[in-house]
């Protein structure tokens, strides 16, 4: 009985790591959302799979424990990393409510949003950065508007994940209005959509012109600091090395 739980990384199949694919592989079962499922599928396109909708993670993970249960090997997918904003940490809530402790649990690690969307833009995160999700469908808005401004005010780059929604249009706005009230709005910034997929885009511009982009969930946001410029149309942020 065993469950992998696995980052399948930005969605590119030379991104995915060989021990996530030797993983997959040897998995009978492959839960996930559905997105994530249709990048990874050519490589393993006769596995059965399990997918369930946004929203139906406490469902995937559920179906998941009770597959395994029954002697079976279950991958459980998320992209990036399975344990930055993915179901590593839900896979061991729901071991622990369904009382099985003896499923084995290998978390397998991917490259997470904010090392690729850094890869592209340049290299906005060589010093102390923050990672922060805007979604408030799991975490209270006024929570993640003090993580927001308190990460400002002590100085590090930001990387935001679920910048925005249909629901949650304004969200990024809300958020650069936040930062704003903290640092300079010339602050150079970046945005990364579709990382590593098809149709990706990239963009580099100031906090101020930030607040007004119109961005996705597959959007990962980078706010720079004091120590960020921009060298030839790459987005840097400067370590403290003397040259």
């Amino acid at each position: 009985m065993k469950i992998y739980v696995i980052g399948t990384g930005p969605g590119e199949a030379s991104q995915l790591t060989g021990k996530a694919l030797k993983a997959l592989n040897d998995s009978d079962l492959i839960v996930g959302y559905q997105v994530y499922i249709d990048l990874i599928k050519h490589l393993v396109p006769d596995k059965e799979t399990f997918s369930t909708p946004m929203k139906g993670e406490v469902e995937r993970c559920k179906y998941a424990v009770e597959t395994a249960s029954t002697g079976k090997k279950v991958a459980v997918i998320s992209s990036g990393d399975a344990g930055i904003y993915g179901m590593a940490g839900l896979i061991y809530e729901v071991l622990e409510a369904y009382g099985n402790l003896e499923i084995q649990v290998e978390v397998i690690p991917g490259i997470t949003a904010a090392s690729s969307a850094a890869a592209v833009l340049g290299a906005p995160l060589t010093n102390d950065f923050a990672v922060i999700s805007l979604s408030d469908l799991l975490t209270r808005w006024e929570d993640i508007e003090i993580r927001l401004r308190l990460a400002a005010r002590a100085g590090f780059a930001i990387c935001i994940y679920n910048p925005s929604s249909r629901k949650r249009g304004y969200y990024l706005r809300k958020a650069c209005e936040i930062i704003m009230s903290e640092i300079s709005s010339s602050t150079p910034c970046g945005y990364v959509k579709n990382i590593g997929r098809e149709g990706q885009e990239s963009k580099i511009l100031t906090l101020e012109e930030l607040a007004a982009e119109q961005v996705d969930m597959f959007t990962t946001v980078i706010i720079g600091n004091s120590n960020t410029r921009i060298l030839n149309n790459k987005l840097v942020t400067f370590r403290g090395y003397k040259i």
